[in-house]
């Protein structure tokens, strides 16, 4: 990678568990040196030893701590012992990113301060996670963020049914964040020389995310409830369906030309007339007695071949798939990264998966 864009960078990552690292795993993947430095006293990275069952215990890594750790130099580093903060100093001295998570408490023992590091190394880059926005000792994890951000009252198929998502979303979406932020401090570094502090909250990462649902309800004071896969404001959007042979499709109907080629395909042509799905709003409030409609249909035909149908006639809609469905098309095998890790083989999929082609 001696090519890539940030074949010259250093990265110094502190940072554990999801966010911070896939920060991390971001600038590694694009060519950048990125050193792991991991609790010695601790054993390292706690996702070392978040491991399924079926995972061998004896090993140092996990599957978690290998999806977001590829391609980094891993020393275990006492930061709260002198000869850690003398290894810090000198990484610093030569580091252009630092990717740090500790509660605000702990940074004066870490040798993490912020207005130290700004005045002893200027043009570093500071990129921080943290939890709470203004809570800053209080420790943050998903599920919780998930919960008190709306998510799990919105997820699920009833209010006696609610669901998280099945992986840590709200760290995923603070990362991107993060790397957004510190970005646009290396663009402007390139301008000024000077390093910057570049902070996100998980707190108001979620929020960020909440978008149309947040707008749903500042403009109209709607509160989203846990509708299971559907859209609260299109249908036929998120409705699942099962076929002839027992799979699963769901469908995405955006527009009033897509519901027409849904009609077409269904042969059910005849309702377009009917006052109860002549648009979408009217859809929306007629949305179960539709279903039902498209169900009867749908159970007449077998998956592989409507999808066909309905991709002739440009209608959103896919096959539901297990994960290991979903990991065997060819777009995901090409994002299967390997890497050895402590004697560990380990694979993720690639952390990027943007392409940039120059003129």
């Amino acid at each position: 990678m001696t090519n890539s864009p940030f074949s010259d960078l250093l990265v110094i990552e502190t940072a554990s568990v999801l966010a911070g690292p896939s920060v991390g795993m971001f600038f590694a993947e694009l060519g950048a040196r990125v050193i792991k430095l991991e609790n010695a006293r601790t054993g390292g990275d706690v996702t070392r030893k978040w491991k399924l069952p079926q995972e061998d215990a004896t090993n140092t890594v996990s599957a978690y701590f290998s999806s977001v750790n590829h391609r980094k130099e891993h020393r275990f580093v006492d930061l709260g012992s002198t000869d850690g903060h003398m290894q810090l100093e000198g990484l610093l001295a030569e580091a252009d990113v630092l990717i740090t998570n500790h509660l605000a408490e702990d940074a004066g023992k870490l040798g993490l301060e912020r207005e130290r590091l700004r005045s002893q190394f200027p043009r570093l880059l500071q990129g921080h996670i943290r939890g709470y926005a203004h809570d800053v000792g209080r420790p943050a994890y998903d599920v919780v963020l998930q919960a008190e951000s709306g998510f799990i009252s919105m997820t699920g198929t009833d209010e006696d049914h609610l669901a998280k998502l099945p992986i840590a979303l709200i760290d995923v979406i603070a990362a991107h964040q993060l790397k957004e932020g510190l970005l646009i401090a290396l663009l402007q570094r390139q301008f000024t020389g000077k390093g910057a502090y570049v902070e996100v909250s998980l707190e108001a990462a979620a929020l960020t995310a909440l978008i149309n649902q947040a707008s749903n309800y500042l403009m109209t004071g709607v509160v989203a409830r846990p509708i299971g896969t559907l859209h609260p404001n299109i249908a036929p959007y998120g409705e699942l369906f099962t076929c002839a042979d027992g799979e699963h499709i769901v469908l995405a109907v955006g527009s009033n030309a897509q519901f027409h080629g849904l009609c077409k395909v269904l042969g059910l042509e005849p309702i377009l007339l009917d006052p109860r799905f002549t648009s979408n709003p009217d859809r929306v409030i007629h949305r179960n007695a539709l279903a039902d409609l498209l169900q009867g249909r749908i159970a007449q035909q077998p998956r592989t071949g409507l999808l066909t149908l309905l991709q002739a006639e440009q209608v959103p809609a896919g096959a539901v798939h297990r994960i290991d469905q979903a990991l065997a098309s060819k777009q995901a095998r090409s994002m299967v990264r390997e890497e050895i890790i402590a004697g560990v083989t380990t694979k993720r999929i690639t952390g990027n998966a943007f392409t940039i082609e120059s003129y």
